[in-house]
């Protein structure tokens, strides 16, 4: 019996499962369903490489003779089967964005792109671009490394760029800049953009509204200091971020110019031009406290909104977003992206990948729209 195939064959069959079916709720099983899907859900590719080379060299080594074994090799036929679905969940991201910005900004908002086949395929880790320079650790507050910030600008230092802000995910209690949507600073920087990714204060030693109050100070050293890596003096300025930087991103979208948000900064200017959100938590804060939930600060004069959430989320039910983009859509005068994403789980937002792929394309027709319909469109009360 090939011990060997067949344990790579039930490895492969249990990560096309958990990325079919991902486990939800706390557990030893969720957290293994969770870390494996952070990476296969998106390239499954690379189970399925793995899975036809081991077959492959099963039979050219003569190992496949007993009926075990031959059960081994449909099992192995079933898995990557399983993975082909998972495949074509990522691959049908592009028209579920496409359609998502026809539907709020007019038809001709999406545009039709070419997914970068090698770059997805073959090094999807590979996430730095030749041409993007990275700044690292630029102090924006007296907070310590908590108070760093990158840079990424175009080499050749263009200038006349729009700027973009990234916040990181992790609960409000982990993470750090320069380790999450990388692909979409390094796509945006490549454009001419000024792209920014910043740390924050974290729990438990800080808690709300301290994690705002940092967000509002990238945001007043972005209009400051961005100019001196290729932006515009008056440069449209886009928050984004991922998980809990999505949450980040939507209150410091929709507390513009807050000086209960600026202590000791109260005349700078912290308004954005428009949101993205990012497999966000969108409700309350873990105080309970209302004014902390996006959903509740829906104001009419609101910027734009992209809201990118995966219909098989484990952390934060879909839901949750739903909740906003109702509350902006029957509140704001602007437009609001939603987009649910087929077969995405929580942090889509790490890879190259087919899905991360198109909706950096999204990301980037929105902002175009926005930039060129300064005006929010009227709507019906």
């Amino acid at each position: 019996m090939a011990v060997g195939y067949l344990t790579t064959v039930l490895l492969a069959t249990a990560v096309t499962v958990f990325c079919l079916v991902p486990v939800r709720g706390p557990s030893a099983l969720f957290w293994f369903s969770y870390r494996l899907g952070l990476v296969f859900n998106e390239l499954p590719f690379l189970v399925l490489y793995a899975l036809a080379a081991s077959t492959a060299l099963a039979f050219a080594e003569g190992d496949i003779t007993t009926t075990a074994d031959r059960l081994a090799v449909a099992l192995a036929a079933v898995t990557a089967t399983g993975l082909g679905v998972v495949a074509r969940r990522g691959i049908r991201t592009a028209p579920v964005v496409r359609r998502a910005l026809a539907e709020a900004l007019g038809p001709d908002a999406g545009t039709p792109h070419r997914p970068p086949l090698t770059r997805i395929l073959l090094h999807p880790f590979l996430r730095r671009r030749r041409e993007v320079v990275r700044v690292p650790d630029l102090r924006y507050g007296d907070a310590g490394p908590r108070n760093l910030l990158d840079v990424y600008h175009h080499r050749a230092r263009p200038q006349g760029g729009p700027v973009l802000i990234h916040f990181h995910g992790g609960h409000y209690d982990q993470g750090r800049k320069n380790t999450q949507s990388l692909p979409l600073l390094h796509r945006f920087a490549a454009r001419g953009w000024v792209c920014i990714s910043a740390n924050y204060r974290l729990r438990p030693a800080f808690s709300h509204p301290h994690h705002l109050i940092d967000a509002k100070k990238v945001i007043a050293w972005a209009r400051a200091h961005a100019p001196e890596y290729g932006a515009h003096p008056d440069a449209p300025v886009f928050v984004s971020g991922s998980s809990a930087g999505g949450h980040l991103a939507a209150l410091a979208a929709l507390t513009p110019n807050d000086p209960a948000y600026q202590p000791g900064f109260e005349s700078a200017d912290t308004a954005v031009t428009a949101a993205v959100c990012l497999n966000g938590f969108l409700g309350t804060y873990f105080d309970g406290d209302p004014a902390t939930s996006p959903v509740n600060l829906a104001r009419p004069d609101a910027p734009p909104f992209l809201i990118a959430h995966g219909d098989l989320d484990e952390l934060v039910d879909l839901e949750n977003p739903r909740a906003l983009v109702h509350a902006l859509r029957t509140t704001s005068t602007s437009p609001v992206v939603s987009i649910e994403l087929p077969g995405a789980h929580h942090a889509f937002d790490l890879f190259h990948s087919f899905r991360f792929e198109a909706l950096i394309d999204g990301i980037e027709d929105f902002t175009t729209w926005t930039t060129t319909h300064p005006a929010p469109p009227t709507r019906e009360p």
